[in-house]
Parts: C-alpha cells; structure tokens; sequence
C-alpha cells in the first residue's frame, strides 16, 4: 500500500504511541506499562508506519513459530482507519514465512469478525475443547 509499509523490526516500534492506544482499548484498558513492555519484548511483533516513520497501527503474536500462534492487540490509529491498513496489516502476518505454515492461530475480537473471515479466521467450530482462566480485572486489582 503507498505510503505505508509494515515493519517486524522491534526497535521500530513506538512504545508510547501503543500503549497509549492499548491502555485505553476494550480489551486491555488500564494495564500498566512494565506489563505492556513485557508484552511486547516477548512477542513477534508487526508495526504499521508511514513513509515518514510514524507509527499507525500495530499487532503482535504470541507464538512459538512452529505450530500455534495467538494474535492479540491490532488496532489502527483511528485518523488512519478506513484505508485498507488493516487489511494489510492481518494479510502480512498471515502470510509471513515464520508463521506461514503453523497448525493453528487464534485470536479473540468483539466488533472485527468480518475482517479476520477475509484471511481465514472462522468460528471455533469445537468450543468444547477450549478453556481458559479469565480475569477481566486483573489490571484494577494490582
């Protein structure tokens, strides 16, 4: 996409602009910042910048680069939504070689089904064999 690319490289990422954005979010509102680096510093990360070098967007997978991956934490920068970022954001992940060919990767989104649908995200079709321990205030009660 003109005028915007996406970069894997670590030392790209600005970790204000993320946090800001994240802190904020449905899903992670409130977590403190030393979680967020951690976070960050752990996974295989995508950032979304122009031209310029400003950060846009990001994403992060929490994987193993063998067979599972988690995608968690993409957003676009509101004032830069409506462009086709996300769409090239979600296709670089999944189409990069390190992930390419893993057995399965998740992801869990309130309002952007339809964008993950397009590169293969489909309902759990065997629920059951899911579990999970769930803290929604975990951040609040630290």
């Amino acid at each position: 996409m003109q005028g915007y690319k996406v970069s894997t490289n670590n030392e790209d990422l600005d970790f204000e602009f993320i946090y800001r954005f994240i802190s904020r979010s449905y899903w992670a509102s409130e977590i403190p910042r030393d979680t967020l680096k951690k976070a960050i510093s752990n996974s295989f990360c995508f950032g979304v910048f122009t031209d310029t070098g400003d950060q846009v967007g990001f994403a992060r997978l929490i994987t193993d680069r063998a067979t599972f991956a988690y995608l968690a934490d993409v957003f676009i920068e509101d004032c830069h939504r409506g462009k086709g970022l996300s769409k090239l954001l979600v296709q670089t992940i999944v189409e990069h070689a390190d992930v390419k060919g893993l057995r399965r990767m998740v992801l869990a989104t309130r309002d952007a089904h339809g964008l993950y649908a397009q590169f293969g995200f489909r309902p759990v079709e065997n629920p059951e064999i899911l579990m999970q321990i769930w803290q929604p205030n975990v951040y609040r009660d630290q």
